[in-house]
């Protein structure tokens, strides 16, 4: 989460707008209802100006309030379906993630960057399989996941430099180890096409990722394809559903020219 400092140099109207939509982005699929207290603490605004904010978020319909504590309102609901229902690449894209799921019962996400981290625009699940619970929205690791290692591989040097050195920034002492796994992935994207994340973001979960480039401009994208690793094995990830995702990414980014 970007802390807002006190003495950004945003004035007036401009300000409040910007700290009124960090309160909003504080919450997640895993974080649904927070109070005034926990918004302060994750924004770092004092608490007096999170209960002002928060005061105006409910009257325009943006969060709802629940005894102390507040949840997003139909308002956000509205601009988060607006956004998916901008994206081209999603509908282009669901049928035949759908496919891959069916075919091989497995968890087929698209996502894309979120500052710091990735989040979640689309997951398609095989009607059998025993698989991860995540939902649309939901944000993700950029050093430690596949999807994450898949995005940076698909940047531009200049732009994949400067989001490492923003993550190393963050994580302090512990990015040396994430660091190294990065640039493991970054040789196999190279040699491979895809990334791998084998148990380094969720012990028991292993996928792999390839970035999708379209050719409309829009921003960068990551299919990834994941499962329990008990049922996706690293042997299978690099021997079959490694290889079809990436022909995947190819077809979906032929449908998209």
């Amino acid at each position: 989460m970007f802390r807002i400092m006190e003495q950004d140099k945003t004035d007036g109207g401009v300000a409040a707008l910007a700290r009124g939509l960090e309160l909003l982005r504080c919450f997640t699929p895993q974080a649904t209802s927070l109070s005034n207290g926990e918004l302060a603490e994750r924004t770092g605004l004092p608490k007096s100006t999170v209960s002002r904010l928060t005061r105006t978020l409910v009257d325009l319909g943006y969060l709802h309030q629940d005894g102390r504590a507040y949840r997003v309102g139909p308002s956000v609901l509205a601009l988060g379906y607006a956004a998916l229902a901008n994206l081209r690449v999603r509908d282009v894209a669901r049928p035949h993630m759908q496919a891959l799921a069916d075919a091989t019962q497995t968890l087929v996400s698209l996502a894309t960057r979120d500052r710091l981290s990735m989040i979640y625009l689309e997951n398609c699940r095989g009607a059998n399989n025993v698989t991860l619970r995540v939902a649309v929205g939901t944000h993700l690791p950029l050093a430690t996941t596949s999807i994450g290692r898949a995005f940076l591989a698909g940047l531009p040097a200049g732009e994949r430099a400067f989001l490492l050195k923003e993550l190393a920034a963050r994580e302090g002492r512990g990015w040396r180890a994430q660091a190294k796994a990065v640039d493991r992935e970054l040789a196999r994207f190279s040699e491979k096409g895809y990334c791998l994340s084998l148990g380094d973001w969720q012990k028991d979960t292993n996928a792999a990722a390839v970035p999708l480039a379209c050719s409309d401009g829009s921003d960068l994208f990551v299919l990834s394809v994941s499962g329990p690793a008990f049922a996706v094995t690293a042997r299978q990830l690099e021997e079959d559903l490694a290889p079809r995702l990436v022909a995947l990414a190819r077809h979906i980014e032929g449908l998209m020219a």
